[in-house]
């Protein structure tokens, strides 16, 4: 299955180039409407059933889907949104193939499924009428419900419900490639589970979109996984040094390096102030501790690492914004990771960072140092494209659909995870996995993407409980999996 996701604008221009190269709009349809239908008879024994059709191409690929159901044996009906003589075009031609029973009008009908074939991505008004009726039923048991191309009343784009009422579904089918809505929050929830239906739209009609956004997962970066090599040693696995807070705040920065440390970086050193220095030893073994607090410390440490981690729990002082300048000017440094008090010390942004630099800010971080930006984009992706762009830097907006985005466009929505991830540490862990990829010569993207996805994977293997410290000590499980997935010989 692809990873990528285009936007509702480029699946309209896959549909018109698809016409246009021969794939007329009704085949198109009479596609997307077996893939429903073979959806719900996977899923689903014979039941009461009833497909709510809109006036639209979503209503007409309901209507095929109730044939086909019909045909096999289900006990079918179809409310349609509007009566059959004002549907046109392919939707109408659709609903000419059915002979079962009609309701336009009245009481919404039980049933014990409802495919939702209302309105799909591309919609821009909130439901009203008999579609808010049945949005309102679907909300209520989405366990019953399945849903064409996106629940009714969800932006495609944004993941957002248009107005005060959306349809949620247990599942839902869309077609040639997902879309926005179906990895962005709240969308990724209102869907349950997403199945994307090849329906005989071109490949090259697809490659010609240009697409720039993708759902995270190992395709898109398993090719350049710094995997050991037999031949090397920790001095070729890289150097990763994490900068420590002061006494009493030196928990994130060990979190951090422990990370760094677990994901493969040959060498990670925590940096750390004078006052903080037993602190820090008394907890760390493979870790190496440096002593410093001088901006000079920071000016070499740039200098003798592949990433450096400046933020966790780091202050914000005028002293930690002294060493904070003094690592981002030296010259030739190497990439940083800046997350946490790093990021509220450079807000708001005004500045351009390196092009291997990632900043990984929560959404309040975000908005400190992007101010506005998120508030006016249409989607949480675009927030971070413009973040990206306006940085100079990949930036990694967390969240429950992280999203990761460079100077030029390209951007990744990570979808792994749990609710558990929600823990005091865990953006600290994240900043460490990222860190250490990059410190074996992953570029920083593929890093930041990588990382997301391992973080949240870690919060999957483990489960309930999850605290931060759990992160790094279930790493090991999910990348010998990733391995044989992969086919890559454990080492």
């Amino acid at each position: 299955m692809s990873n990528e996701i285009i936007t509702v604008a480029q699946m309209r221009a896959v549909d018109a180039a698809s016409a246009a190269a021969g794939a007329p709009g009704l085949t198109l349809m009479e596609s997307a409407g077996r893939a429903v239908a073979d959806a719900i008879t996977k899923r689903f024994t014979p039941r009461r059933t009833l497909v709510v059709c809109g006036p639209g191409n979503n209503g007409g690929d309901g209507w095929v889907a109730a044939r086909l159901l019909k045909e096999a044996g289900w006990p079918v009906s179809v409310f349609s949104l509007v009566s059959r003589s004002a549907l046109r075009g392919d939707a109408a031609d659709a609903a000419n193939t059915w002979d079962g029973p009609v309701s336009e009008s009245g009481a919404h009908a039980e049933a014990d499924l409802y495919v939702d074939a209302m309105f799909g991505a591309g919609l821009s008004r909130p439901l009203n009428g008999d579609a808010a009726g049945f949005a309102g039923i679907m909300l209520a048991v989405p366990e019953r419900v399945v849903a064409v191309d996106v629940p009714s009343g969800l932006d495609g784009d944004s993941g957002a419900p248009i107005g005060a009422i959306c349809a949620r579904a247990g599942v839902t089918v869309t077609f040639v490639r997902k879309k926005p809505a179906h990895v962005l929050m709240p969308g990724r929830t209102l869907c349950g589970e997403v199945v994307v239906a090849d329906i005989g739209a071109p490949e090259s009609v697809v490659a010609a979109q240009d697409v720039t956004l993708f759902e995270n997962g190992p395709a898109l970066w398993r090719d350049v996984f710094p995997w050991p090599k037999p031949e090397g040693h920790k001095h070729t696995r890289g150097h990763a040094i994490v900068a420590s807070g002061a006494l009493a705040h030196t928990g994130a920065a060990r979190l951090a390096a422990r990370a760094a440390l677990r994901v493969g970086a040959g060498l990670v050193s925590v940096l750390s102030p004078a006052d903080a220095a037993a602190e820090n030893a008394a907890q760390l073994t493979a870790i190496m501790l440096r002593v410093g607090e001088e901006e000079a410390a920071f000016t070499a440490s740039v200098l003798d690492a592949q990433c450096f981690v400046v933020g966790p729990a780091f202050g914000i002082g005028d002293a930690s914004r002294r060493k904070l300048e003094a690592a981002l000017v030296a010259p030739n440094r190497c990439a940083m990771v800046i997350d946490a008090d790093a990021i509220t010390l450079l807000a708001p942004l005004q500045r351009r960072l390196g092009a291997r630099d990632v900043l990984t800010p929560h959404v309040g971080e975000f908005k400190r140092a992007f101010p506005g930006v998120l508030e006016s984009a249409p989607s949480r992706i675009e927030a971070a494209r413009v973040a990206a762009h306006s940085g100079g830097c990949v930036v990694l907006l967390k969240g429950p659909d992280t999203v990761i985005a460079t100077p030029e466009g390209r951007a990744i929505v990570n979808t792994s995870g749990t609710p558990f991830l929600a823990t005091a540490g865990s953006g600290d862990v994240l900043a460490g996995l990222i860190s250490g990829l990059i410190a074996q010569g992953m570029a920083s993207f593929e890093a930041a993407a990588a990382g997301a996805w391992l973080h949240g994977k870690c919060a999957e293997a483990f489960g309930a409980g999850l605290i931060a410290e759990d992160l790094p000590e279930i790493l090991p499980r999910v990348l010998s999996e990733l391995a044989r997935e992969t086919g890559v010989a454990a080492p």
